[in-house]
């Protein structure tokens, strides 16, 4: 049996010469998905965290890794920062206080926009 791959060694090689800019385009996406996410939440919280834990927004930040293939992120609040120790209180809720949910409000607000933005980096890496 004999079959013809040209194709595919072809699709192969675009994809291996294309592994270090998907890379920078994966850590450029995923820098800006938490940002966006980081905004968002700060917004929520603004909203929802009342006069009592009016700092609390600001405590909300992110931290972007690279890793092979891309990046990974971290997002929320810097216990290190003014009324960050509070996070897990407004989202997660009490037996006093109800959840707020602003970083999972933020996060399901950027996942569209994020699918677009890998959709776009993975349609670019074929051959050309």
């Amino acid at each position: 049996m004999t079959a013809d791959v040209r194709a595919l060694v072809q699709l192969a090689v675009a994809f291996e010469r294309n592994i270090p800019e998907a890379e920078r385009a994966m850590v450029a996406a995923v820098t800006r998905g938490a940002l966006n996410i980081k905004n968002d939440w700060r917004d929520n919280a603004r909203a929802s965290s009342g006069r009592h834990a009016r700092l609390y927004p600001n405590s909300i930040s992110y931290d972007v890794t690279p890793i092979p293939g891309g990046a990974k992120a971290e997002i929320g609040p810097d216990k290190g920062r003014a009324q960050g120790a509070l996070g897990n209180l407004l989202e997660f809720g009490s037996v006093n206080n109800p959840p707020h949910n602003d970083g999972g409000r933020a996060l399901l607000a950027e996942e569209p926009r994020f699918v677009l933005q890998v959709a776009a980096i993975t349609d670019g890496l074929g051959p050309g």
